[in-house]
């Protein structure tokens, strides 16, 4: 099934902005009212969405990978108020856009393959929705906006209610500035009792909210936020050493993981990797290196493409391979695509096994 699915996708894939034009027509002319789920502005949607379920689809042969995925993201549509019947439109939008571009390689063969992938999707993620007992979203109020450079801002938010996420996981945001469009942040800091999160936000070149939440967010803003999303919670039973590897704002969620590793007493020996491509990249390294300093269970080191100064020079994913090898660590990456792709090949060529390297999906810069 899924091997029939990623043959015909090739031939798809060279027209994907078609389909994707096409895709929405179907829905909408099935489900006009589904238009409002969507943002105002919808060509720049149309590359995220279709991507990213198409991606999913690929890999319908992998359902330890995939079932968790879909399950939070089941839960996550919550927010929109999905229902069944949704599920239903999305997919016979999707395949008939599908049989639409291969035309006479659309077989009986393929209409079933891609009927079968998808219907194994949905029903994953509506097990999640239904599977989901708390709020669809919270609200949160905006209480500071640091900007740290042009396009480099730390945002703290208070929740107005507590919200039941793990160091590490992200969370969709959507802000008064760019109404319907969602998108993903982490918590850079462990749940706390008074529900205060913080936020490290990039603006990203000619992304449609990033740059807005830099440049425009203000005190007092409301936000809202969706469910915890995301596989990088530290496995509570390994007692392994810790390798911790981010690029960028990827030191986010990198920073909670150690911070809660700071409230545990530091149990396990943790080796942390801040990678940039200049040292204001590396934001969160004095806040770390502090912490290292009162921390011997704790190493931190940097590392900048450019300028290197005192950290050590080459992308972060050349900086751990010369530590390494880390064969006997559970691993964590964040970063863009490029920078998790970038280090997990250097990593597993180095030796570590893959099943010990941990990062989120490969979608999207999430924050764009």
């Amino acid at each position: 099934m899924a091997a029939v699915v990623r043959e015909s996708w090739a031939l798809v894939e060279p027209r994907a902005h078609e389909l994707a034009t096409t895709f929405y027509r179907l829905l909408f002319e099935h489900a006009p009212q589904a238009r409002t789920l969507f943002p105002v502005d919808l060509p720049p949607h149309r590359s995220r969405l279709l991507p990213a379920l198409v991606h999913v689809l690929q890999r319908v042969d992998r359902p330890r990978e995939l079932s968790p995925i879909l399950a939070q993201l089941g839960r996550d549509h919550r927010k929109f108020g999905i229902a069944a019947t949704h599920y239903e439109t999305v997919g016979v939008a999707l395949l008939g856009a599908v049989e639409q571009l291969l035309g006479a390689a659309w077989t009986a063969e393929v209409a079933d393959a891609w009927a079968a992938a998808y219907s194994v999707v949905s029903a994953r993620m509506l097990a999640g929705a239904a599977a989901g007992n708390g709020p669809a979203s919270w609200l949160g109020r905006v209480v500071d906006h640091h900007r740290l450079s042009w396009d480099l801002a730390v945002i703290s938010v208070q929740a107005l209610e507590p919200i039941p996420y793990r160091a590490g996981q992200y969370l969709s945001i959507e802000t008064p500035h760019r109404p319907r469009l969602w998108r993903y942040l982490s918590p850079a800091n462990p749940p706390r009792p008074d529900g205060l999160l913080q936020f490290h936000v990039r603006a990203v070149a000619g992304g449609l909210v990033s740059p807005a939440l830099v440049a425009h967010t203000r005190v007092d803003d409301v936000w809202r936020l969706g469910p915890p999303m995301g596989g990088l919670p530290l496995d509570a039973e390994s007692r392994r050493d810790l390798l911790l590897v981010a690029g960028g704002t990827g030191a986010a969620p990198i920073k909670a993981i150690v911070t809660q590793l700071a409230v545990q007493g530091g149990p396990r020996r943790t080796h942390v990797f801040v990678g940039g491509r200049t040292w204001i990249d590396l934001y969160a390294v004095p806040s770390l290196t502090a912490l290292a300093h009162r921390s011997p269970w704790l190493d931190v080191v940097p590392a900048v493409e450019h300028n290197a100064g005192e950290a050590e020079h080459g992308a972060v994913g050349d900086v751990v391979g010369r530590h390494g090898p880390w064969t006997d660590h559970d691993v964590i990456v964040a970063g863009s695509p490029d920078m998790i792709r970038a280090t997990v090949a250097r990593l597993v060529t180095a030796g570590t096994p893959p099943d010990r390297i941990r990062h989120d999906p490969l979608l999207t810069d999430r924050a764009a």
